[in-house]
This record gives C-alpha cells, sequence and structure tokens, in this order.
C-alpha cells in the first residue's frame, strides 16, 4: 500500500531551493548571539520569542515585509557573521530534503562597517563549501542588485557576480520594491550579465503588475523570474514565458504575506501549473516567513490540491531550473528520481 501524503513524506522528498534570501533566513538563536557579540541587542532575547516577532503577519505591501531586514542586516557585517550564517542555512536546509540550493543577497548591504564586497561574497562561500562537505547539500550564491540603488550600484554589482563566476556565484538578481523602480534602470547591470554568461533572474510581479515581468524578460534577459504572482493578468506575456521555459520562482507563504494574494487559495500557482507553466516553489525568507521548503509544499497540498506526482513534477522543476551545467542538473534529477522509488510516495 502506498503511504498517505504527509508532512513528514514531504520532508523527505528531494528538494531544489532556488529563492532563499540569506539575510531572511538566520536562525534566531544566531541573530541573538551575534547581537551581544556585537553590541547591536535584538528586540527579544528569547529565541523563541524572536522568532515570532520577526515573521511578518501584518505587512501593508511588500515595503511593509522589508522592513525586518534591518534587524539581521545589523549583525551580517563581518566575514565571520556571513560565513557562519550561510553555513547554518545549508545545515537548515540538510534537514528539508533540500540537496541543491541558491542562497542570493545582496553584498553592498554586508558592507556598511568596512567589509569590502569581494569579502562579503567569500566569506558566504566559505561557509557553503564547508557546508556542503558536511550536510551533503550542494549550495551557490546569486547577487543580488537592489532596484531603490542607483543604477551604477548595480552594474558594481554585475561585475562583482562576474568575477566570482568560477567560484560559485552561478547567476544575477534584482530585488527590492517594484514600484517607482523599473527594472529597465538596471539594464546595463544585466547587460555585462549576460555579456560574460552569467545567468539572470529578477524579482517581478510580486508588488507591481505584469508590465514589471515584461521588463525583467525583455529587458534584463531574465532566465528565471522571482514570484510573478500577476503573470496570470497578461496572458500574451505569460504564453510567451511558458514557450520560453523560463521558470516561476513561487513563494507561496510570502506573497500572501505582502499581500501580493489575498489566500493560498487564490494564489495562481495551480492555474500556472495547470498550463504547463515551469513552476518551482520556495521559502523566500525562512526566518521572516516562519516557513520551511517542506511547509511550502505542504501548503500547495493542503489550499491548492497538489498530488504528489505534481509535487515531484515541481521539485523536478526545480533542479531542471537550477542555474548549474545541464550535466550537474541531470545529475540531481537522477538522485532524485532514485529517491521517488525508495519512498513509494503516493499519486
Amino acid at each position: 500500500m502506498s503511504p498517505v501524503l504527509s508532512r513528514s513524506l514531504l520532508a523527505k522528498l528531494p528538494k531544489a531551493e532556488l529563492h532563499c534570501h540569506l539575510d531572511g533566513s538566520v536562525r534566531p538563536e544566531t541573530l541573538i548571539e551575534l547581537g551581544r557579540a556585537y553590541g547591536k541587542p535584538m528586540p527579544l532575547n528569547d529565541a523563541e520569542a524572536l522568532r515570532e516577532f520577526m515573521v511578518v503577519r501584518d505587512a501593508r505591501n511588500l515595503e511593509d515585509y522589508l522592513s525586518r531586514f534591518s534587524i539581521t542586516l545589523s549583525v551580517m557585517q563581518r566575514a565571520e557573521a556571513l560565513e557562519r550564517i550561510a553555513y547554518e542555512l545549508l545545515e537548515d536546509a540538510s534537514h528539508d530534503g533540500i540537496t541543491y540550493i541558491e542562497v542570493r543577497y545582496s553584498p553592498v548591504l554586508n558592507t556598511r562597517e568596512g567589509l569590502s564586497l569581494g569579502e562579503a561574497v567569500e566569506s558566504a562561500l566559505r561557509g557553503i563549501a564547508r557546508a556542503t562537505r558536511d550536510f551533503g547539500v550542494i549550495g551557490r550564491v546569486i547577487v543580488c542588485a537592489l532596484r531603490n540603488l542607483p543604477a551604477e550600484t548595480s552594474l558594481e554589482l554585475a561585475r562583482l557576480a562576474v568575477a566570482y563566476k568560477a567560484s560559485g556565484v552561478v547567476a544575477f538578481d534584482l530585488a527590492g520594491g517594484e514600484v517607482g523602480n523599473p527594472a529597465a534602470l538596471h539594464a546595463a547591470a544585466f547587460a555585462h550579465a549576460r555579456e560574460y554568461d552569467l545567468a539572470c533572474t529578477v524579482h517581478a510581479g510580486e508588488g507591481d503588475g505584469p508590465e514589471s515581468i515584461r521588463e525583467a524578460v525583455h529587458l534584463c534577459g531574465a532566465d528565471r523570474i522571482g514570484h510573478a504572482t500577476r503573470l496570470i493578468e497578461d496572458a500574451s506575456l505569460a504564453q510567451y514565458v511558458n514557450d520560453r521555459r523560463i521558470a516561476l520562482e513561487i513563494c507561496l507563504t510570502s506573497n500572501v504575506q505582502t499581500r501580493a494574494t489575498s489566500t493560498y487559495e487564490t494564489h495562481p500557482l495551480r492555474k500556472y501549473f495547470d498550463q504547463g507553466q515551469n513552476v518551482v516553489l520556495n521559502t523566500d525568507n525562512r526566518l521572516m516567513s516562519g516557513t520551511t521548503l517542506t511547509d511550502e509544499y505542504w501548503y500547495a497540498a493542503q489550499h491548492l490540491d497538489f498530488t504528489m506526482r505534481e509535487l515531484r513534477t515541481i521539485a523536478l522543476n526545480g533542479f531542471a531550473s537550477a542555474f548549474l551545467p545541464w550535466v550537474e542538473r541531470l545529475e540531481l534529477i537522477a538522485n532524485a528520481e532514485q529517491t521517488f522509488g525508495e519512498l513509494q510516495t503516493p499519486p
């Protein structure tokens, strides 16, 4: 008899995490410890109380949601802190069925107390490499530019990403509030990344409409789209994205929190999947969203009626859409399919 679909079974399902922010995925215990060490007091000194405090439950919009990051970033200004936080994120991922993870962050936000951009990248890469040895989770880095910062800063970050392409940086991203900060302003940074064959992803269609996605695809050359919640509003663009297999990095809980969608049930993920879109489930920010990747798969099953067979398809989409050489993706897919068979998952 096949086992019943359950959260515990989903935890064992091999998964790829493609949209996970380092500064949104810090352990509360680590925040408290580093805060004490660096003279950066936290709002609360009990780990569970701080965990609850950091979960965003009353955001009015994306910008409101992003306000919590000042707390985590306050202790992410030293190399040893970045290395530790990256290491711990992969350790947490290893308990979540994740075998491959792309960790994204904007190194420019880690330079406020003297750290160089290069040091901010190298420290996280060290933590990831150490965690890969200890836990077996393969990790890579995506460098984020920010919509609210000058285009010159974005170009500098694109150059940084290219410089570390051979060391574990696999893509360039644009994040931050969309309204009033069009991706078009940062097109030169994406042109530089593409010139050096670096993959690109863009946060779009989360805090603004499908036109934001159109810019990400046509002006920035995005290989994947972060969130894409409002792609559903433009059938022509949705068809274009689908035909080119541009992956949609879906973050259910985060989208409910930022009011990109009103409830889990109204999220367009089910429609995207039924259209044949290349959808992948992600956490976005484990701390601020109070979630794990297993939780996100569970919510898809509970609120959007996804079957285990469909969730396996989404998991395989994640491996296939990873910013890795194709032969490495095929190996991840083969390993995942072998584990699927061993789990004897329900239909």
